[in-house]
């Protein structure tokens, strides 16, 4: 099977291209230096050249900051790029997988988000990124849009400085002898690694559709990084920060736990506990105890 990868030389796209490959399947990586999804013209040649069965989008402007920064170009990026590529879906008939985001909600729940839960996103990148999740979802008819969090990936990620929250907290423990972290927001870190096995396994279906693939379990930014230390016998004292001691620009929801509902209906549901996925991936970058 042909599949298309725009933006695999990111975090995310970079393991989708690995495992697509891995697995048998003639895989195009559409950097930017070859197709920009904001432009029509240049995302319908790219498809008119390749002719894909899938096309799997990871392109976005993900950096929380920039996007309330500059609402325009986020928008054009995160919500005009998959409109497009939601109506070549159709013109070529290939199927589109589309990245999005916990971001999408408020964290008011308080338990793990269903699909099926309303979105009220607190900011500019999970505004962007919703409105693209609606571009696909009702103008392709063949896809699906995947909400993902907290990840982390072997490969550099370019919209965050190359780099992610676990090889910066490896890098600050090295540097210096105390670290705080703050304790008040709770996600699900996940390791790209297993949202590309994810994806792989969906490609197989044609159950279309909104799907939440995430590791299983949460925890705190704390957690997450005292996991970090244990795991790669770090020596850093971490404490927990006080309240505001490092205020956010931009609000961000305090608990973007997101439950599988979707995938557990197909029975498809490929992800391992948080945990155990953060131990692999320090396996991989020479970093576990």
């Amino acid at each position: 099977m042909k599949i298309a990868v725009i933006g695999a030389n990111g975090q995310l796209g970079c393991d989708i291209f690995k495992t697509f490959s891995e697995n048998g399947h003639d895989v195009i990586p559409l950097n930017h230096d070859t197709l920009e999804v904001t432009d029509f013209s240049s995302a319908r040649t790219a498809m008119e050249k390749t002719r894909p069965q899938i096309v799997v989008n990871t392109a976005a402007v993900h950096n929380v900051e920039v996007c309330e920064a500059s609402p325009v170009k986020a928008f054009e990026v995160n919500a005009l790029g998959p409109r497009n590529l939601a109506v070549l879906s159709n013109e070529f008939d290939f199927t589109l997988f589309q990245i999005s985001t916990d971001y999408v909600f408020d964290g008011s729940k308080k338990t793990p988000y269903l699909e099926t839960d309303f979105a009220l996103p607190l900011n500019v990148y999970g505004n962007t990124k919703l409105s693209g999740e609606n571009f696909v979802r009702t103008i392709s008819r063949k896809h699906f849009v995947v909400r993902v969090s907290g990840l982390y990936g072997t490969n550099s990620c370019r919209g965050k400085a190359g780099t992610n929250f676990v090889r910066t907290m490896l890098r600050l423990a090295k540097e210096r002898p105390e670290l705080r972290v703050v304790d008040d927001e709770v996600l699900t870190p996940t390791f790209t690694a297993d949202i590309a096995r994810q994806i792989l396994a969906l490609s197989k279906i044609d159950q279309y559709g909104l799907y939440h693939v995430t590791e299983q379990g949460s925890c705190s930014w704390y957690k997450f990084a005292a996991k970090i230390f244990e795991l790669s016998g770090s020596k850093v004292k971490l404490s927990i920060a006080d309240p505001n001691e490092f205020k956010a620009k931009v609000n961000r929801p305090k608990y973007s736990v997101l439950a599988h509902a979707a995938l557990k209906s197909v029975n498809l549901d490929l992800m391992p506990p948080w945990e155990e996925g953060l131990k692999r991936y320090l396996g991989e970058i020479g970093a576990l105890q």
